[in-house]
């Protein structure tokens, strides 16, 4: 790696700017201004609201990066007022806004947008959307609905997979012990969703019900108003949270560690074989081959990838997609692809298989589109891989196996995956989108009852687009919503966010979990057609993420440790038995510089992975195997850790 690499390059991949939020204050009150928009409203420290904002999106749910002008900024001992005008326009539409926010010093903020169709404008969602924070989950809620009724009501502990609240005015719920807030919607009925479904940490409140029809057309000259306004109540007993270094605490054993595994797309295979030699020393791992006709892939296919799985001492899974709607038909489709995997020795050992008409979205109140019983097609896959375990759910997201439930009785696994970029690009949404895991595993566990789960490939990036046609392709390499090529995979962020990914599943009970690929957009190694890095000039290079699954591969099956840790959010990590005695994983989930302080032990010996490395561990397998004496544990910003814990 060159030593000239920049450090944005080498945190998330990519060089692109991101403009700093700007910090809005009005007494105890304060929130984040971020292109136009609010992001952790605050008050004492404790935070009320995720976000809000006035958002624009085109007929395939993509959201308008707007054009700001007149962006004006008020801030005054009292509080703060900020204006500013905006167009959301493609080559095709246009539509124009102007937005106001205030802040004052007694607990309110309003958020207003006016706004104009310049010309016919096709969308699927033109206003604003609240995001109450995930640790609202199972806390009461006072709901006004439009007709002026009020009920109380409670934010769903199990994500709901369809809309937990309808016919929106304002939603009243305690943010701290002594302090509650109103957030009031006015200028059309609003609705929520539970985004947890789609691994956001939160739940979103949005304008215009999924009922109606969509895409919907704002004829030149339509105008809107609308408004937010966050009320609070402070009954003068707030405290403000406790912060400081983040603390682990190591328990007893907790079951045996999951199994690692990646994914490998067909389009890989050259690139995979390429780099063989240095993703041999992963180590022993699954390895997930897609088969998937509407791609091209073929038995020819089908057999490179069983070989890629046996010259990398991989065990091949197959993860088959059917594309036949009729029963019979698709009865057939399985057969024959038993009979391709017995004509290169039945290499199985565990089949996944969806029909297609799954892989894409059925949003709620909408008709499913036709598609065989998945009784009679696991009971196919049964016949046809008669040596083999059945895994079936979703190869598209926890959203849609929550809202379409197999009948796990037929199944030795329940399956889907999951895309960190599904509403959001930035770094923050990304990582705070961890949050959301603990919650999908115990939710996936009510739905899957004692079959085993099993979760991936997944990864930053989006694999397939079950909301549109495809995924971003991305080629300025930026963070944006649906990247399919996300630059933070290469990047030390990525690394954090894998480590972070497994630890959360791990410790929900998930007996394999299947992280990105070999090679490619989601891949271990950069390999000869992949994106360009200038880092990896040598082929094939170690993306950082590399040191994570080799590390974690190496602890499949060995005795899971209890990992309790102070601040999740900034610091995750997983622990297991091993040769070392016991073995934790760390990683800093944050862009600040984090300290940890481990409870209950004596000598601590580890290797750190930091920024300042990376060129190192490109060319290096091994560069976390070199442990020294640590006096304490200080991770730089995404760094990861790897440590041997004496008593």
């Amino acid at each position: 790696m060159s030593s000239n690499v920049s450090l944005a390059v080498r945190l998330y991949g990519t060089e692109e700017q991101v403009e700093p939020s700007r910090v809005l204050r009005a007494g105890s009150l304060n929130a984040e201004l971020e292109a136009g928009n609010l992001r952790y409203i605050r008050y004492r420290g404790h935070e009320l609201l995720r976000a809000v904002s006035f958002i624009v999106r085109n007929p395939d749910w993509g959201t308008y990066n707007p054009r700001i002008s007149n962006l004006s900024v008020e801030e005054t001992d009292g509080g703060f007022r900020v204006t500013y005008d905006a167009v959301a326009a493609d080559e095709r539409q246009e539509f124009r806004y102007s937005a106001e926010i205030s802040g004052t010093s007694d607990g309110r903020l309003t958020f207003r947008a006016q706004g104009r169709a310049a010309t016919d404008f096709e969308t699927n969602r033109t206003g604003f959307v609240v995001l109450h924070p995930e640790n609202a989950a199972g806390q009461a809620v006072r709901i006004e609905h439009v007709d002026g009724r009020i009920v109380e009501g409670a934010f769903p502990e199990l994500i709901d997979p369809v809309q937990p609240m309808m016919d929106l005015r304002a939603l009243t719920h305690k943010a701290a012990p002594g302090l509650s807030v109103t957030c009031r919607m006015e200028g059309d009925t609003f609705e929520m969703e539970d985004q947890r479904n789609w691994t956001d940490a939160s739940f979103k409140t949005y304008v215009r019900p999924l009922a109606l029809p969509w895409p919907y057309r704002l004829a030149a000259g339509t105008e809107l108003e609308q408004s937010v306004t966050v009320t609070v109540e402070d009954r003068g007993s707030v405290a403000a949270p406790t912060g400081g270094m983040v603390t682990v605490r190591l328990g007893g054993d907790a079951g045996p560690a999951p199994r690692l595994g990646l994914g490998l797309d067909p389009a890989d295979a050259e690139d995979a074989r390429a780099a063989r030699d240095r993703l041999s020393e992963i180590g022993r791992f699954y390895l997930v081959c897609r088969h998937d006709p509407r791609q091209g892939h073929s038995p020819d296919s089908l057999r490179a990838a069983v070989e890629i799985a046996r010259d990398l001492g991989a065990e091949p899974w197959l993860e088959a997609v059917v594309l036949s709607v009729e029963q019979s038909a698709a009865e057939a489709e399985v057969a024959e692809l038993g009979r391709v995997a017995a004509s290169l020795g039945s290499p199985f050992r565990v089949v996944l298989i969806s029909p297609a008409p799954d892989l894409k979205c059925t949003l709620p109140g909408s008709v499913w589109p036709p598609s065989p019983p998945l009784d009679a097609l696991y009971r196919a896959a049964r016949r046809a891989f008669s040596g083999s375990e059945i895994g079936g759910g979703m190869f598209s997201y926890f959203t849609e196996l929550n809202r379409k439930r197999p009948p796990k009785e037929l199944l030795d696994y329940v399956v889907f995956t999951t895309c960190a970029v599904v509403h959001a690009g930035d770094d923050r949404s990304v990582m705070e989108g961890l949050g959301s895991l603990p919650f999908i595993a115990r939710s996936a566990r009510a739905i899957a009852g004692e079959t085993p789960i099993v979760v991936g490939p997944s990864a930053i990036g989006m694999r397939d687009n079950p909301y549109g046609e495809a995924p971003m392709a991305n080629p300025h390499n930026i963070r944006q919503a649906m990247n399919f090529n996300d630059p933070r995979q290469r990047g030390l962020l990525g690394a954090a966010w894998n480590l972070g990914y497994f630890s959360h599943f791990a410790r929900g009970g998930a007996a394999a979990i299947a992280l990105g690929g070999l090679v490619g957009a989601f891949g271990a190694v950069h390999a000869r057609r992949s994106w360009p890095q200038p880092f990896f000039d040598a082929q094939p290079g170690l993306y950082p993420v590399f040191h994570i699954l080799r590390g974690l591969a190496r602890l499949a099956g060995r005795a899971m440790i209890a990992t309790e840790i102070s601040a999740p959010n900034l610091v995750q990590g997983f622990a297991a038995r091993s040769d070392l005695g016991r073995e934790l994983w760390l990683a800093n989930l944050t862009a600040e510089r984090q300290h940890v302080t481990i409870e209950g032990v004596g000598s601590v010996h580890g290797a750190i992975l930091a920024a300042e490395d990376l060129e190192a561990a490109a060319a290096d397998p091994g560069f976390l195997d070199r442990m020294e004496r640590m006096g304490s544990v200080e991770l730089e910003p995404f760094a990861v850790a790897r440590l041997a814990l004496q008593p």
